[in-house]
């Protein structure tokens, strides 16, 4: 059953959303800076995909299983929603300001695993909760002005990186590279601390200030009654798995949308991680000329180097400028992933009245035929600045993406399952995810020659495919 829901201002939809922008400075951290730091750390590129299991898996598990337990929730007190997405941002703050100080490969990827759970125990009940406040009339709107909270927080994260770079970043020339205090591409740079350390306080303040402002829906005294029964007639076992058979039930019954937007989904977001694993790669060897021949050079040097052994002045001096060259490939991913989430700042609201007079299907259709686009071209320009035009056309299909497939969907869940269908199209992001870190390191290294600029091509024509399946989805009232 549909609740009468009053329309909220401006700034109440503004301070709804403001957490969306720390939550989204994390995974704007872990978009840009994670892959690069493993890399530091020792990993290689077939490696990865499967590094970067922790994303998939834990959203999988976490977020529709908090999403079914957050519609059976309520607290005078904290709410509904506001307890998971709180927890989530504390936790997600302690791992930021741990994660730089990670000396070995399998600490990083540890506090990735944490990292995720607690931004996915944050993200479902926080969705569920601006679907939860407003009409049917403004869910486009709030879902847009999320896409722009969304496009903001990574917007920073990702030029902290840049702008830290170039500030505080210690040149090839100083200090040994056999000593902890030399930046090396086997240890972190003391500059990505910094971002880090930002994106911790970022987390935590913008969440606080969204769950200050914004006060939630109390369940009707029907609905209260129903979900202190349920309780009582369970037994322990039973609300242990309860929530596994709801998301079940609800997949059983999910509405055919839902089914068409899995497999928009699918070549969607497999190519949304072939992207953020390969950037950094492809622009150490098509911008700044590092070949797998450079790598295993510096790899030689770094073990001698580890090993106690004697370096030659010609191979520090060579170690040192691929240091140099792999920190200014991680802040151009941070310029290019801070453009493109700018972009999506600029444009995120203005796709509304689009939306509106030309459909929403109509829009995310272009917008991920343009992304496809920008991932074809990126390979073939080799000036850092012009690298930027494809990044606004990526940034504007990054803000549909945010956006408009949860307004659609939300015109077409019940009410009362909002929680747990926001749970499982998050299912449909992470299960291609999954399937990605499993399957790319495989065809990376076996089909596509094991080159970055063939990974990102791939992705590319994904993108294209994913618009032309999107062109199937059918919404019975225009969201």
């Amino acid at each position: 059953m549909k609740i009468r829901k009053p329309g909220l201002s401006f700034w109440q939809i503004w301070n709804m959303n403001v957490g969306f922008f720390g939550i989204q400075f994390s995974f704007g951290l872990q978009q840009t800076a994670i892959n690069p730091i493993f890399s530091f750390l020792g990993a290689h590129h077939e490696e990865l995909p499967l590094l970067n299991l922790a994303g998939p898996v834990t959203g999988l598990l976490v977020q529709p299983i908090i999403g079914a337990i957050s519609d059976k929730t309520w607290s005078p007190r904290w709410g509904r929603r506001k307890p998971f997405f709180l927890i989530g941002a504390i936790v997600a703050s302690l791992c930021l300001f741990a994660f730089p100080f990670s000396s070995h490969l399998w600490f990083a990827v540890g506090l990735l695993w944490i990292l995720d759970a607690a931004n996915n125990t944050a993200m479902e009940p926080y969705r569920a909760f601006v679907g939860d406040k407003l009409p049917d009339n403004q869910l486009t709107y709030g879902f847009q002005m999320q896409s722009l909270f969304v496009g903001a927080g990574i917007t920073l994260a990702n030029f902290s990186l840049f702008l830290f770079q170039d500030w505080f970043s210690v040149s090839s020339g100083s200090g040994s590279l056999c000593t902890t205090t030399t930046e090396m591409v086997s240890a972190i740079p003391t500059w990505v601390y910094y971002s880090f350390f930002l994106g911790a306080v970022a987390s935590m303040g913008t969440i606080l200030w969204s769950v200050i402002k914004t006060p939630e829906i109390p369940p009707s005294e029907a609905e209260l009654a129903q979900i202190r029964n349920e309780d009582k007639e369970k037994s322990f076992i039973q609300r242990i798995f309860g929530p596994v058979l709801e998301i079940v039930r609800a997949i059983g019954n999910m509405p055919k949308l839902l089914w068409r937007l899995s497999a928009v989904y699918f070549f969607q977001w497999y190519a949304l991680f072939v992207y953020w694993q390969f950037i950094t790669p492809m622009l150490r060897t098509g911008l700044f000329g590092i070949n797998s021949i450079d790598i295993e050079r510096f790899e030689s040097i770094m073990a001698a180097c580890n090993s106690g052994g004697v370096i030659g002045t010609g191979d520090l001096s060579f170690a040192k400028n691929i240091q140099s060259l792999s920190e200014q490939a991680l802040a151009q991913t941070g310029l290019m992933n801070g453009t493109y989430n700018l972009v999506t700042m600029v444009v995120a609201l203005a796709l509304v009245p689009l939306a509106r007079k030309y459909s929403s299907k109509l829009v995310y259709v272009l917008s991920l035929m343009l992304t496809g686009v920008a991932m074809l071209s990126m390979p073939y320009i080799s000036d850092q600045y012009v690298l930027l035009l494809p990044m606004i056309l990526f940034g504007i299909g990054w803000a549909a993406m945010m956006g408009i497939p949860y307004a659609m969907v939300s015109k077409v869940i019940p009410e009362e399952k909002r929680g747990v269908y926001m749970g499982i199209v998050n299912m449909m992001i992470v299960i291609p995810m999954l399937i990605q870190t499993v399957s790319f390191g495989f065809i990376i290294k076996n089909v596509l020659d094991n080159d970055a600029i063939n990974a990102i091509l791939f992705g590319g024509v994904f993108f294209i495919i994913a618009a032309i399946l999107a062109i199937r989805l059918k919404i019975p009232e225009d969201a």
